[in-house]
């Protein structure tokens, strides 16, 4: 019975924390409005175990370098840091998330959002 409680909790957890995400979405920021130097963005995705602190180095109005500060997730979502390479090539935070890793790939972008904003 015990086993039962616990396996229905982790099931509307699992089904609560994929309605929250499912919905957010990142903007970029216009770079030409911002001055060169060090960004610090956070984002703590509420209800889940999912937290990123990061700094953005800007220069020329170009996303230099994008260092993680902290990134509390689940091994798997750590495949999400990954996407940090395809931001800088791009210069753009509207990218696709990592498969598999999708609440910590949209919980870096909004921490991104959130420094450069």
């Amino acid at each position: 019975m015990k086993k039962m409680v616990l396996l229905i909790f982790i099931c509307f957890g699992i089904i609560g924390c994929s309605s929250t995400y499912r919905n957010i979405t990142a903007q970029m920021p216009d770079l030409t409005q911002l001055n060169d130097g060090v960004y610090r963005g956070i984002y703590d995705l509420s209800g889940t175990p999912v937290k990123v602190t990061l700094d953005v180095f800007i220069k020329n109005n170009w996303i230099n370098r994008i260092e993680i500060i902290e990134h509390r997730s689940s091994p798997i979502g750590k495949k999400a840091e990954n996407i940090l390479e395809s931001v800088i090539a791009r210069q753009n935070i509207e990218i696709d998330v990592v498969s598999g890793a999708t609440v910590s790939s949209k919980a870096i972008l909004k921490a991104i959002e959130n420094a450069l904003q």
